[in-house]
């Protein structure tokens, strides 16, 4: 017996035909489904697979991949998003070393603000004593110089 595909209903009833396929209707959600829909082509299939690869690697970014593709940068978000949904929460060891924050430095520097989260942070690490560390975040102060030239 067919289950329903948006509530996962048993409860199911025929409710015509469809371009020669038999249509179901659930009795819980009153959702219209056809069992057995592969409307998905394979090529279409394999560059969700290579974009989903390609982002986790942290080597592309969703404009490249929808250049890549030829989709739209939103298409490859929710190819992507719809794929990190079915993958279990990761687990985080105490064991953690360093953290880097590459992907958001060219939005933290293209606000003009004067003050907030928007301005680039100095983190400083250290274990006082073994087995406690200190992380320190400051922000850069007005007077400081961020840049050496040479």
């Amino acid at each position: 017996m067919f289950s329903c595909k948006g509530c996962g209903s048993k409860i199911v009833v025929k409710n015509g035909l469809v371009r020669g396929k038999q249509r179901y209707r659930c009795k819980d959600c009153n959702l219209n489904f056809v069992d057995g829909d592969k409307r998905v082509k394979q090529s279409t299939a394999v560059k969700k697979a290579l974009a989903v690869i390609l982002y986790s690697l942290g080597k592309a970014s969703f404009n490249m991949l929808g250049k890549i593709f030829g989709h739209s940068p939103s298409v490859v978000y929710r190819w992507i998003t719809k794929e990190m949904d079915k993958t279990k929460e990761p687990i985080i060891t105490g064991d953690i070393k360093e953290i880097a924050f590459d992907e958001m430095w060219h939005f933290i520097n293209s606000k003009k603000t004067k003050n907030g989260s928007s301005r680039p942070w100095i983190v400083a690490q250290g274990e006082l004593l073994p087995g406690l560390q200190a992380v320190v975040m400051l922000q850069h102060s007005s007077d400081s110089i961020t840049k050496l030239s040479i």
